[in-house]
């Protein structure tokens, strides 16, 4: 139900124009956009299409990144903000206007505690003293579905998974209960139980206090549940804009319709596949959490991450791995590839001969590397900010020596870039150039330019809008078609993984509750958890 009508927009874009200096294109053209008080307005788009762009643009964030060029008015609650001093926004900032971003590892501080960080906005913005900000911090991270609360306000951003420091993030805009709250893919890294909890939540603070959401994202489904308008954004400018039912009843624009029709929907008929390529036994890795005190001996708190896996991947299949998040999914992935210390067995079918991985030095594993392949969930904090995009790709060019001259291995990354529908000409920009999603294929790109035999894809397509996933998810099928690539597919969007997945393995608190074909588990899941992830994935 949409909310009560109010007199003016809290949020009003008139004609609103933006470009990278006073002479050059704009890169958002005559953009026009209203957020009333208490509704979540959403803003959809292609990749690069302008709506990262727009919500910098509203706290004129954007400014100190490089210089910019600006028309148009953008008013909130009455006031323009295009002429606000730079203390005027500082104390608008964080109080009444939040903002989650994107990628939460480069948005967190990586030297201060989480809690720390969500006590700041209270520290600063509302005054409290630091017991009182400590306890409502808490208070938000419980809110926001963490787990171990109070363990977790003193951890580090790397000690959590990525869904968890997404939830940090939401827990620091929230903290001083905004009038706009700006969520630009706030729900990207999550798992859908905690998804609901995560939309549940900012609706509750809605009824609240009023707070408006304007929404930034890819995931369609999520949109029509509860966005009650939604604007379609194309090439800088919107393009149709209009009641959440109607858009998705009765879309006037081809491109709408585009992209609505590009929600994955398909089954995967399963491959049976080759003999074993990889398989774990018993796979264990434990973290130290803090220490305690028996008697006189300190001694070692730990978190068991992985608590005996055992997992089988044939060769030429996709295994699924989907749950919930900080289940070990992504931990996983680095206990396989030797990035994280465990104890059980990794057995991998190499070229020549069998390998036990978990007893390789670093030195003996590096050979190794070009046939096991990753693309990590967080594409901003994977690459490099100081090489551009053909050093990134051609890195490992260099490093297995494969090309024999400098001109051939610049012909193999501009492969790459147009195997994953990037403009080979831009191979000398840099990832900060470049949009989430845009920085996603590349790091795709990176790890398929060595054409390795297991390719482990960690929320490989969560940064993507629907449109750009589709066309990834078909390339994904192609290579493996035409190379006989062997994927681990790790995701929390059950309807991608029932796309690409021949086999899935469900994972929840470090263990893997129930393993089978992919068309049997979709069919009739056995265990209560999965039954729980299929029903909160293909609601209505």
């Amino acid at each position: 139900m949409p909310p009560p009508a109010a007199p003016e927009p809290l949020l009003a874009l008139r004609d609103f124009c933006l470009s990278f200096g006073k002479n050059a294109a704009p890169t958002l053209r005559r953009l026009s956009l209203d957020v009333w008080p208490g509704e979540t307005h959403a803003l959809v788009g292609e990749s690069g299409s302008g709506k990262s762009l727009t919500a910098l643009s509203i706290l004129r964030l954007i400014e100190g990144i490089r210089p910019v060029h600006s028309s148009g008015s953008i008013r909130f609650a009455g006031q323009e903000l295009s002429t606000l001093d730079q203390s005027a926004l500082e104390r608008l900032r964080g109080s009444r206007i939040a903002m989650v971003f994107q990628e939460p590892m480069s948005s967190l501080n990586p030297v201060y505690p989480v809690g720390r960080q969500i006590m700041e906005p209270l520290l600063v913005h509302g005054k409290m003293k630091r017991p009182e900000a400590r306890a409502r911090a808490l208070q938000l991270l419980v809110r926001t579905g963490i787990a171990d609360a109070e363990r977790q306000m003193d951890s580090l951003p790397h000690q959590l998974s990525g869904g968890q420091r997404q939830r940090v993030l939401l827990a620091m805009a929230l903290a001083c209960r905004p009038e706009l709250l700006i969520a630009d893919e706030p729900t990207t890294a999550l798992d859908l139980a905690i998804q609901a909890q995560v939309l549940d939540l900012i609706r509750d603070l809605q009824k609240e206090s009023g707070m408006a959401v304007l929404l930034i994202t890819h995931d369609l489904p999520m949109v029509r549940r509860i966005a009650h308008r939604v604007s379609i954004m194309h090439q800088g400018r919107v393009v149709e804009s209009g009641a959440t039912a109607e858009i998705f009843a009765r879309p006037k624009e081809a491109y709408t319709r585009r992209l609505l029709d590009a929600v994955p929907k398909g089954v995967r008929n399963p491959r049976p596949g080759g003999p074993p390529l990889l398989e774990l036994r018993q796979l264990a890795c434990r973290f130290v959490v803090g220490h305690d005190w028996q008697g006189w001996r300190r001694r070692a708190r730990l978190f068991p991450a992985l608590d005996g896996v055992d997992l089988l991947v044939r060769e030429g299949t996709t295994l699924g791995v989907v749950g919930e998040s900080g289940s070990g999914k992504s931990t996983l992935a680095l206990g396989i590839l030797g990035l994280v210390p465990c104890e059980g067995a990794v057995l991998y079918h190499g070229r020549d001969r069998d390998y036990g991985l978990t007893e390789l030095g670093s030195r003996a594993f590096r050979p190794l590397r070009r046939d096991l392949q990753i693309v990590l969930q967080d594409p901003f904090s994977s690459l490099s900010p100081r090489l551009s995009v053909a050093d990134i790709i051609g890195e490992g060019l260099r490093v297995h020596r494969l090309g024999s001259n400098r001109a051939e291995r610049q012909a193999l990354v501009r492969q790459a870039l147009a195997d994953v529908e990037l403009d080979p000409e831009l191979a000398q920009r840099y990832p900060h150039e470049f949009s989430g999603g845009q920085r996603q294929r590349i790091a795709i790109a990176r790890a398929l330019v060595l054409r390795p035999r297991l390719l482990i894809l960690d929320e490989p397509t969560s940064a993507l809008d629907a449109t750009i996933q589709k066309q990834v998810l078909e390339l994904l099928k192609r290579l493996q078609e035409r190379y006989e690539l062997t994927y681990i597919f790790i995701s929390h969007d059950l309807r991608v993984v029932r796309e690409l997945a021949d086999r899935i393995a469900v994972m929840r608190r470090g263990r893997v509750v129930e393993q089978n074909e992919a068309d049997r588990i979709f069919a009739a899941p056995a265990h209560e958890y999965t039954r729980q992830l299929f029903e909160a994935a293909f609601q209505a």
